[in-house]
């Protein structure tokens, strides 16, 4: 039975994942910082663990306590709305930490046992704001550009020694506890010179007709998982797919692994390969 191991399932799209994996056969290691299994179901083949991505002692002592992990969803992640101006700079610290050098923690600690068995899938969450900028999400925009742009390297990589690396990219998602707890850390920060701005913004936040839910973020995580035909990234939820298109992004390149499978036929047993090499991307570079 394939082994899952995803970070920050306490509520939305990480237990939506958790839940997705599950029903599929999986064996699931839901993490989170405190331990809290509601919303989970009792199951056999479920734990529940602590982990903070921002303490390697916790890293490591989550990774050796999972045992084999066959996929990692890199899924922990802190959201906020604000301008520039009205963020300190420890608060952008403290989200760069958990969104970028968690993220990179996390995929250092499982990829030497990935590296040996040549086989694995890791899978980071970040975000459609990065197509597009937004005003009030500059620092938050710019965590999740720089997961973009490590997981476009790093897939490289691991591709060299037969592990897949793949990037989700969810919409706004209003229904989670992120999307919430992104705006009670706006507070009261706003400076006022840029109110009417962040007002007007987050007013079309809420008129949009295209949503994200956590199902859509679960299946585009399933698909990463389990598709090795799969591109790098994958826009997860309405407005996500459209913003993407709207960009004119192609998908981008597969880079050929080494050992010539990409672990994963969309059943778990990882046997069949449909990676393709590096095709030149379609922009210029900046």
């Amino acid at each position: 039975m394939p082994r899952i191991l995803i970070t920050g399932c306490s509520s939305g799209f990480g237990r939506a994942i958790a839940l997705r994996f599950l029903d599929a056969g999986w064996e699931v290691v839901a993490t989170m910082r405190r331990p809290a299994p509601e919303g989970l179901p009792t199951s056999d083949t479920l734990r529940v663990m602590a982990l903070d991505v921002t303490d390697p002692h916790s890293i490591s002592a989550a990774v050796a306590a999972a045992g084999q992990i066959d996929a990692l969803v890199n899924n922990a992640g802190v959201g906020m709305l604000n301008v520039l101006e009205g963020t300190g700079i420890d608060r952008a610290r403290e989200l760069i930490e958990t969104n970028l050098i968690g993220t990179m923690a996390m995929t250092k600690a499982v990829m030497p046992a990935m590296r040996a068995r040549q086989s694995g899938v890791i899978v980071n969450i970040s975000s459609s704001v990065t197509l597009r900028p937004l005003p009030a999400l500059s620092i938050y925009s710019a965590s999740k550009a720089a997961m973009n742009a490590f997981t476009e390297s790093f897939a490289l990589e691991a591709a060299e020694h037969g592990v897949r690396a793949r990037l989700v990219l969810p919409g706004s998602a209003p229904e989670t506890a992120f999307g919430r707890n992104a705006v009670a850390r706006m507070g009261m920060d706003i400076p006022q010179a840029y109110a009417r701005l962040v007002e007007t913004f987050l007013q079309s936040l809420h008129t949009a007709a295209e949503k994200t839910t956590a199902l859509d973020v679960a299946d585009a995580v399933w698909r990463a998982v389990t598709d090795p035909a799969a591109p790098l990234m994958l826009p997860a939820g309405a407005d996500a797919e459209t913003w993407f298109r709207d960009r004119g992004q192609p998908p981008r390149p597969l880079p050929a692994t080494s050992n010539g499978n990409g672990n994963g036929n969309g059943n778990g047993n990882g046997n069949e390969d449909r990676t393709s090499p590096p095709q030149p991307r379609n922009r210029a570079p900046r």
